[in-house]
């Protein structure tokens, strides 16, 4: 348990930082999951539009350190060739 004033800060803001970034992530997840459902469904339309949504909060998602760049870059491309598959 924190004892310091300074450990004790560290913790409070260790609590605030991850609400955020489960947030973060839970709305990625949401929308990586909008494009998972219209492939499934096989609405090219649909998928591409879901994707062009969710590639920015995936790079807001890298910006905001709670994914690697690479780990974005790779969902997007595996999504968007998935989509492009659709055809």
């Amino acid at each position: 348990m924190a004892n310091t004033p300074q450990s004790k800060k560290r913790a409070r803001q260790n609590e605030t930082r991850f609400a955020i970034n489960k947030a973060r992530r839970s709305r990625i997840r949401t929308f990586l999951r909008k494009v998972e459902e219209a492939i499934a469904s096989g609405d090219k339309e649909a998928a591409t539009a879901a994707l062009r949504a969710a590639q920015p909060e995936l790079m807001r998602g890298v910006t905001k350190g709670v994914f690697h760049k690479n780990t974005a870059s790779r969902k997007v491309s595996r999504l968007s060739a998935r989509v492009k598959a659709l055809g």
